[in-house]
């Protein structure tokens, strides 16, 4: 009987996955494209500037040390007759 109802379980659940695919997950992917679409379009709006705003983005301050990267060394293969 554990049997039955076990299988039972299993082909409930696999019907309730495949309804909730069919409606619940169009929908859902119809509002995220719907936010990102939204979100390429109007960049300026989440930013806090506004159209035709000029933003220069600067490197950081920090300036890195080439010295501490090593020191190349050039080589030659040795043939070894």
């Amino acid at each position: 009987m554990q049997l039955l109802r076990t299988i039972l379980i299993i082909i409930l659940v696999y019907y309730l996955i495949k309804i909730i695919a069919r409606y619940v997950l169009p929908v859902l992917a119809k509002y995220f494209i719907r936010k990102a679409i939204e979100n390429s379009q109007n960049p300026y709006s989440q930013s806090g500037s506004k159209k035709g705003d000029i933003r220069v983005d600067h490197p950081s301050k920090k300036i890195r040390n080439q010295d501490n990267l090593g020191e190349y060394i050039d080589y030659e293969e040795i043939d070894e007759k």
